[in-house]
């Protein structure tokens, strides 16, 4: 953490990465130092990896209840399944938003013409905290291809917008509460104002170097950003980054596994329900699921 009060950068968080076999993933959220920015409360980057010819990834039906789930790719591409009947393969550029609301389950693999040349995997998925009033909402998703979503192009960087307004843009993307959340590259030399106001905010450097207002930040790290400072991000070689954040969450959030509430006891219905199999799985992908956990790779937060 810099406890220099005017330094832009209030605290960064180290990743946490999980060797999958033939992938590495990167989690800088939730970790104990800090649970959301803004409603983020799960931050992954998969890969970059190749994958052998005739793999791919096969991530079995699972839940998910009172959050929604953001896919975004730089490449490769993976085909969505879930409860509600979607079937939907994203690639690069384009956004799943996945709205659990009272309870959904999906599953996502590779998809057959991609296990033949060899997968390409790299990309964020996360998970955005619904406010509490929203937690129960019935179940949805959307997809946005890479052309509707707004770009902004200039000096040397390009800014997609995922979700959220701000740069001058606006998203498609529904968002449950205000959201800010976009995809930055940056040529050699480049320099942009972060300039949104949102109280909580993160950058996420990706690959190449970048700093904020002179101090450098770190590969695969999450650096948080003071509110209320409009600093300078640059680059000297250039640079793939994501911001991300928005309001405060209404309140702590509980995660255990791949479940999110404001309330332990949502989650511990959750997980009966989901071992007693009241969960509906995806109607073609339902001949196997993930079992419930007696101990998770994500544990219980706070």
């Amino acid at each position: 953490m810099d406890d220099t009060l005017d330094s832009a950068i209030a605290a960064t968080i180290a990743p946490v990465t999980h060797d999958l076999g033939g992938f590495k993933v990167h989690r800088t959220l939730p970790s104990k130092q800090r649970t959301m920015v803004g409603p983020f409360i799960f931050f992954d980057q998969m890969g970059p990896a190749r994958l052998g010819v005739g793999d791919g990834i096969d991530v079995r039906p699972h839940p998910h209840i009172n959050l929604a789930t953001v896919t975004y790719l730089f490449a490769g591409a993976i085909d969505h399944r879930d409860s509600l009947g979607t079937f939907q393969r994203i690639e690069p550029g384009a956004v799943n938003l996945m709205t659990a609301g009272r309870g959904i389950s999906h599953s996502e693999r590779s998809p057959a013409e991609e296990r033949a040349a060899g997968p390409s995997l790299d990309g964020i998925q996360t998970w955005l905290a619904l406010p509490q009033a929203k937690e129960e909402v019935d179940p949805g998703f959307e997809h946005t291809a890479a052309g509707a979503l707004p770009v902004a192009e200039g000096d040397g960087v390009r800014l997609q917008l995922i979700m959220g307004e701000g740069f001058g843009l606006a998203s498609p993307v529904t968002q449950h509460s205000p959201t800010i959340y976009a995809a930055i590259t940056m040529s050699p030399g480049a320099a942009l104002m972060i300039d949104h106001p949102a109280d909580e905010r993160g950058l996420y450097l990706i690959e190449g170097d970048a700093t904020i207002d002179g101090e450098p930040l770190s590969q695969r790290y999450m650096t948080l950003l003071r509110p209320g400072i409009l600093p300078l991000l640059t680059s000297q070689g250039g640079a793939r980054l994501m911001l991300c954040g928005g309001a405060p969450m209404d309140g702590e959030r509980h995660v255990w596994w791949n479940f999110v509430s404001s309330r332990r006891d949502r989650i511990n219905e959750a997980k009966r329900a989901w071992r007693a199999g009241e969960f509906a799985l995806p109607p073609d992908d339902h001949d196997e699921f993930i079992p419930l956990p007696e101990v998770p790779l994500t544990v219980s937060y706070p």
